[in-house]
């Protein structure tokens, strides 16, 4: 039977923190067991995917289906046709980065804990075109690398709905003016809550990332030289990028676990809820603020589901605010992200440290811009 995990060996000297085969792995590694136990959950949840996939391939209307499965199922041809490439986008990073020195990804992104760091994180993820779960995937394996708990949550804030398809979506459906305020603000969000996380861990408050305790300082000569060096060493070949796909689907399968069931759930509130019983109480009001922060808690869909809602939020109900708190609190209080991250960290006080430090901003943001239009 094939498995992630190789097979034990004697204790021995950690292997190089340069050695671009040495996996830093934390308390997710499926080795920490000596037999893996079936993911129940993930098989639930695939199954469930590809049942619903297929039935929408198959159906061509509602005869002799309930509605709500035709809807459910719609909905997931719809999304997983909106995602997938994100998803394999994100599957090819995490096997990438699995295979770049821990120095060189560091390197990258400054030291751990510092407003420098934060920053460089917050960048990296508005840059990178992928989807809320394929950035997911990629934040993982960053912490795995040695990223700071600050970095991460940076990296994960900031990024979700900003990428360069979604901003271009974004602007076509509500402007430029609105769309460029919406990123400065996530920004903001995401370095403010990466300085807090990182300042929590400082004070003992939070636990520390294991895998950056015996990380060294990198100067940026010595990134430039492990980049070169892992440039030469690549296997630059179909059979080569197969296995790094292979490797990045392998590393993935903690966020699918958690992808499909909010998949499933999602579709599940579409079909069973009308959109238009949601729209109607999100007016630029405190209540109608609050409206759509109990939404965006209850609905779960990709980036890709939930910029076009937000934009109607900022269109039709005339509350910018609204709009931006559903793209923010989508993230903030997505329960994919927070099993992820407990799950990663092997901390509930982490995961659910998220919602808490990074909630009051987004509200305290959208109020201001409701205030702002009215």
């Amino acid at each position: 039977m094939s498995s992630c995990c190789p097979p034990p060996v004697p204790q021995q000297k950690p292997a190089a923190d340069n050695d671009p085969a040495h996996s830093a792995v934390g308390s997710t590694n499926c080795c920490n067991s000596a037999k893996a136990r079936p993911d129940y959950l993930l098989r639930f949840g695939a199954t469930g995917v590809a049942l619903l996939y297929t039935i929408a391939l198959l159906a061509t209307d509602t005869s002799g289906l309930p509605v709500w499965l035709f809807t459910a199922s719609i909905g997931i041809y719809e999304l997983m046709n909106t995602m997938w490439w994100g998803l394999l986008m994100a599957i090819f990073f995490v096997g990438l980065l699995d295979r770049l020195p821990r120095d060189l990804v560091m390197g990258l992104l400054g030291q751990g804990g510092s407003l420098v760091g934060i920053c460089r994180a917050t960048f990296a993820g508005v840059l990178l075109d992928l989807c809320s779960h394929g950035i997911l995937m990629v934040g993982t394996k960053l912490y795995q690398r040695g990223a700071s708990l600050g970095q991460l949550m940076a990296f994960l804030i900031a990024s979700p709905w900003n990428s360069l398809s979604l901003t271009i979506v974004l602007i076509a459906l509500i402007g430029w003016g609105w769309t460029l305020l919406f990123i400065v603000a996530s920004m903001l969000v995401g370095i403010i809550s990466g300085l807090l996380f990182d300042r929590l861990v400082a004070a003992g408050k939070l636990p520390q990332n294991p895998n950056t305790l015996a990380l060294p300082s990198v100067q940026q000569s010595s990134v430039k030289a492990l980049f070169a060096e892992a440039w030469q060493s690549s296997e630059w070949s179909w059979s080569g990028l197969a296995a790094l796909l292979i490797d990045g689907l392998r590393g993935s399968k903690m966020v699918f676990r958690w992808l499909f069931f909010g998949l499933l759930l999602a579709v599940t509130v579409r079909a069973l809820v009308p959109l238009e019983s949601y729209q109607m109480w999100f007016g630029p009001t405190l209540a109608g603020l609050f409206a759509t922060l109990l939404a965006a808690t209850i609905i779960e869909v990709c980036s890709e589901g939930s910029t076009p809602i937000a934009a109607d939020i900022v269109t039709r109900a005339a509350a910018p605010g609204n709009g931006f708190t559903f793209l923010m609190a989508g993230v903030a209080t997505d329960y994919t992200e927070i099993m992820v991250l407990r799950d990663l960290t092997g901390s509930w006080k982490i995961a659910l440290f998220l919602p808490l430090i990074t909630l009051p901003q987004v509200v305290l943001i959208g109020a201001l811009m409701n205030l702002f239009v009215s």
